[in-house]
């Protein structure tokens, strides 16, 4: 008898583990469409629709259909089995709005469904339609466990269902039939026989697999596997106090802000030639808005701003391989999924008043991260096909789930999208946002991804401790505008 080969790595198992009620390890995302009307069809899709697209897909990704199960006496990682119940109806679920729905109400809806846990006793993914929103439009929330989605083995739901083109809706029906569950004796059998070849797996487990964790990010991309070393420097400098560390409880707050991506490129074309201006990058520009915003909410709020206050941030960003033809360390656009993830933590100044130095105070930051070789890379990592910036996400998530909240504040992860439609079935995508965990200690996440033309932000935040996270969704374009103003001015003179 052969062990059992399809065994999750001691990460995954480690998200398991770490999971509790007040942090759910599972990354989601929310895709706003609208009908493509034209070329044949309405391109409108029903319930029934959206479930036969989500089957045929998944058929390309095993893990979708399989649930966990532990090994008798966890004296091995669990393993992967085909779920014998599967019931994709259970997945797929739908919701509505009260007509006319808007961006408020969906995100009242988001933080309630991204709150609860998934349930262990499934495969560990969901899907919500979403239906009644303004204009036509139709909401599309997914949600998947951070041991499900690694990149290698299966990618993130919403990169299966986004398509390039749009699509009629086709005849998906397949059968599919789950193969026989193990014995409890072949589960100890098959752990006794990979703790023969190799050895160290048992002790790995019961130690919290630290050289496995290694393994397996590497295994997903290249250089993750250092970011324990990043860590320890991290370490050596706990964040600073922060009203972002807070004990966060199960309720969430979720808000979605568009902002142009254009704007951001007028900043950078704004810049003065000379002083490194031309190693600001969009995502520095991102970086700096961000910053403004969570300054304009700590004065809101009262907290002690001084000239040297900071928030650490832990920022794993994907950047593109090409540099300046695209990606985050160019115009902050991406057509396709390839490039690096980086991830870097860095001190934004939220003390400092001028909003133009500001901006060159994170653009030099992140320049040392680079040049000094601090920055911790992850290549291929987004190395997938379709939309791509979900899995990005959940991998950039992945990176941080494990950190304490004594080595940053906040966490921000932009990805880059694509600049080109994307559909499901025949209607168009028009907006991404993405829902990012928090982690223990940490009252908010800040996601982002840019799609045709618009960053949107998704702020995931605790419910209670964040009562006023309006308030950073509405200083975001206000940051921004500053920053135009800052630099038009600058040039003039």
């Amino acid at each position: 008898m052969g062990g059992v080969t399809d065994r999750l790595a001691s990460l995954d198992a480690s998200f398991l583990y770490m999971e509790d009620a007040t942090t759910p390890m599972h990354v989601g995302t929310v895709l706003v469409f609208e009908p493509e009307r034209g070329s044949g069809g309405d391109g409108t899709l029903d319930y029934d629709e959206i479930v036969g697209i989500i089957a045929e897909r998944i058929t390309t990704s095993p893990r979708y259909r399989q649930v966990i199960r532990h090994v008798p006496g966890r004296i091995a990682a669990p393993v992967w089995v085909d779920d014998p119940r599967f019931d994709i109806t259970y997945h797929v679920r739908r919701a509505a709005l009260p007509k006319p729905g808007n961006l408020n109400q969906l995100g009242e809806f988001v933080a309630r469904v991204q709150s609860r846990l998934l349930d262990r006793s499934r495969p560990l993914w969901e899907v919500y339609l979403v239906e009644g929103l303004e204009g036509g439009r139709f909401a599309i929330i997914t949600k998947a466990h951070h041991a499900l989605v690694d990149g290698v083995n299966a990618i993130d739901i919403a990169d299966l269902i986004v398509e390039e083109k749009a699509t009629t809706a086709r005849d998906t029906t397949r059968l599919w039939r789950a193969r026989p569950a193990p014995s409890d004796v072949s589960l100890v059998l098959g752990a006794v026989l990979d703790g023969v070849r190799r050895p160290g797996t048992a002790v790995e487990a019961i130690r919290g697999g630290l050289d496995e964790i290694r393994s397996a990010l590497g295994r997903a991309g290249q250089g993750l596997g250092d970011m324990g070393s990043a860590l320890m420097r991290a370490s050596a400098r706990p964040a600073p106090p922060s009203p972002l560390n807070r004990t966060i409880g199960e309720a969430r707050r979720f808000v979605m802000v568009d902002t142009d991506l254009d704007d951001y490129r007028t900043v950078r074309a704004r810049l003065p030639k000379g002083n490194f201006a031309e190693d600001v990058t969009t995502h520095d520009v991102i970086l700096a808005v961000v910053t403004g915003a969570l300054r304009i909410w700590m004065l809101t709020r009262g907290e002690p701003v001084r000239s040297g206050t900071t928030v650490r941030a832990l920022v794993p960003m994907s950047i593109d391989d090409e540099d300046d033809a695209g990606g985050a360390r160019g115009d902050g656009s991406s057509d396709r999924a390839g490039g690096r993830i980086d991830a870097c933590i860095i001190d934004l100044p939220v003390g400092e008043p001028s909003a133009s130095m500001r901006l060159h105070q994170i653009a030099f930051a992140m320049r040392q991260q680079f040049e000094g070789g601090r920055a911790v890379a992850a290549h291929r990592l987004s190395g997938v096909a379709g939309f791509g910036s979900p899995t990005i996400h959940s991998l950039a998530a992945r990176a941080g789930s494990a950190m304490s909240r004594r080595f940053f504040n906040v966490s921000i992860t932009n990805v880059p999208g694509p600049q080109a439609a994307r559909y499901v079935g025949g209607a168009r995508m028009v907006r991404a946002y993405p829902v990012m965990p928090l982690a223990k200690g940490q009252a908010l996440a800040i996601g982002l991804v840019s799609y045709r033309g618009t960053v949107c932000y998704g702020l995931n935040a605790d419910r209670d401790s964040m009562k006023d996270l309006a308030v950073i969704g509405d200083a975001i374009p206000d940051a921004l505008e500053e920053l135009l103003a800052a630099h038009s001015t600058r040039r003039k003179a």
